[in-house]
């Protein structure tokens, strides 16, 4: 087993997530983002719903650098606020919904994210800080916008 472990060490691990690029497409090009949201959204958010993820040592070990890097995938092909401008109008609303929900419920961020980043994890204050700011976009797009922009056509 320990001979396997050390072989997996040399396999090629997954290409980092750090973009080097500035953000043109981030979110808040579009919405404004109070500075504690941002830093709740970075310390919680950014890791996997971002083009920049903040590795910590043991993600230069295998097979944990295959699941981080499956994880970060995953994360940002459900939501990517680097890539937020670059949704459509209806699929921006939904995850503004999506963010409400999730943090509300308590299911962002991730329970295997927070036990290991324990700074990560919500308090009730910052839940209702993040989900309201989402809220409030939300209510300003459905001012802003035709309703049935904001809809997803079915096709």
């Amino acid at each position: 087993m320990i001979v396997l472990l050390l072989l997996v060490q040399f396999y090629p691990r997954p290409e980092k997530n750090n973009a080097q690029d500035p953000e043109p497409k981030h979110i808040r090009t579009l919405f404004p983002i109070p500075t504690d949201v941002e830093a709740l959204m970075k310390s919680s958010c950014y890791d996997c719903h971002s083009n920049f993820t903040d590795y910590p040592w043991y993600s230069n070990i295998q097979p944990v650098a295959w699941w981080l890097g499956d994880h970060i995938e995953e994360g940002k092909k459900e939501l990517n606020f680097s890539e937020f401008a670059n949704y459509s109008l209806a699929r921006q609303y939904r995850k503004f919904e999506e963010v409400i929900s999730e943090v509300k419920e308590g299911e962002m961020p991730l329970e295997s994210y927070t036990v290991i980043h324990r700074d990560a994890d919500f308090n009730q204050a910052q839940r209702l800080l993040l989900t309201s700011w989402a809220e409030n976009i939300r209510s300003e797009m459905a001012q802003k916008y035709p309703a049935d922009s904001l809809v997803r056509k079915k096709k």
